[in-house]
């Protein structure tokens, strides 16, 4: 059963079915053939694996981008029926087998989780807690490039919380391992469900404390202060860095 090519299922609205296969999203003509299969591994609760893909988006294309298809969420509910389809999918795919005895995983009677029955171990769906930055300095603030952005791409920064870490800890600890600056005045701005692959982005504001920008080369390469008028190439207005950059200018203007 666990030998076909596509990475995981699942099913869309009106019984339409749509594959995933990284993060693309397979046509209808690509999926069709692994309906049985995907009936068969996705019958774990009312509304899981809910995916609403609109028609124009899906006309004449052989295969969807993930972050395409939110990109064109019309609204906030949308985005985030996108982003808790896809993260089920991908939480039902890496959860086959029981991570404690080997034995396959079946689905909860009652609880939307998958349960061995050999040894009764339950996973839930995961959810890996990041946190995502702006630091300001005056009214400049700081951005970044990974080497996977595309070219001229500059973003906030961001990490995942440690074991034992608070989300402040992790904001001051991610900054300082990435571009060697400390920061304070930490404070949360609003949160995102970001499902590449199961990630919750907790957004921030900070404000430089000292220290001078030294890009770690390896997760940073480029790294520099920005105004309002000398912005680079940002993050699409669907993600959360994006809102937290909007966000940080539009109270410039509104002073």
């Amino acid at each position: 059963m666990f030998s076909v090519p596509v990475r995981y299922y699942y099913l869309a609205s009106q019984g339409r079915l749509f594959a995933f296969e990284g993060e693309q999203v397979l046509s209808r003509e690509q999926a069709d053939r692994f309906r049985p299969f995907a009936e068969a591994e996705l019958s774990v609760g009312e509304g899981v694996g809910l995916l609403i893909v609109p028609a124009e988006i899906l006309a004449g294309a052989q295969e969807i981008a993930l972050r395409a298809l939110l990109a064109s969420a019309a609204d906030e509910l949308m985005f985030a029926q996108h982003s808790r389809a896809a993260q089920l999918a991908t939480w039902h795919d890496q959860h086959r087998f029981c991570g404690r005895c080997g034995t396959p995983m079946s689905d909860h009677e009652k609880d939307l989780a998958r349960q061995c029955p050999q040894c009764h171990l339950t996973q839930y769906p995961r959810i890996s807690p990041c946190v995502i930055v702006l630091v300001r300095r005056g009214e400049k603030c700081l951005l970044a490039r990974a080497p996977h952005f595309a070219p001229g791409r500059f973003s906030t920064l961001a990490g995942f919380i440690e074991a034992g870490e608070t989300a402040e800890q992790a904001v001051a600890r991610e900054i300082m391992e990435e571009v060697g600056i400390e920061v304070g005045n930490v404070r949360f701005f609003a949160s995102q469900s970001w499902p590449f692959p199961h990630q919750l982005m907790l957004g921030f504001f900070a404000d430089h404390a000292a220290g001078e920008l030294q890009p770690d080369g390896v997760e940073i390469v480029e790294a520099d202060w920005f105004g309002v008028g000398e912005l680079p190439d940002l993050p699409p207005q669907f993600s959360i860095s994006r809102q937290l950059i909007n966000h940080f200018f539009s109270e410039q203007i509104s002073d």
